[in-house]
């Protein structure tokens, strides 16, 4: 559990999972593609065809209050496409 977060449920990864078998996930960002293919296949029983990474940049955030402006930044984080191969499937909604 400590190298995959958390699912990513979005339309649009909705639409690539029933069409090409592909799902996405926050991991650590220290995580390598064997890592996050190991940690898939051990917690969903699948088989990993193949681990596509992406590394995204905290953006800056202000927000304007009585007080004044208050500036931060959002997190970094590091989001794995996963493409499963063969009939393989993940249900993500099974547990709710």
């Amino acid at each position: 559990m400590g190298i995959i977060i958390k699912p990513i449920v979005t339309e649009k990864l909705t639409a690539q999972g029933e069409k090409l078998n592909r799902y996405g996930f926050v991991v650590d960002r220290n995580a390598n593609k064997l890592q996050i293919k190991a940690a898939v296949e051990e917690m969903y029983s699948v088989s990993v065809l193949a681990v596509n990474t992406a590394n995204y940049h905290g953006k800056r955030k202000s927000r304007y209050t009585k007080t004044g402006v208050v500036k931060g930044r959002m997190n970094h984080f590091k989001k794995a496409y996963v493409t499963l191969s063969g009939d393989d499937k993940i249900d993500f909604y099974s547990n709710i």
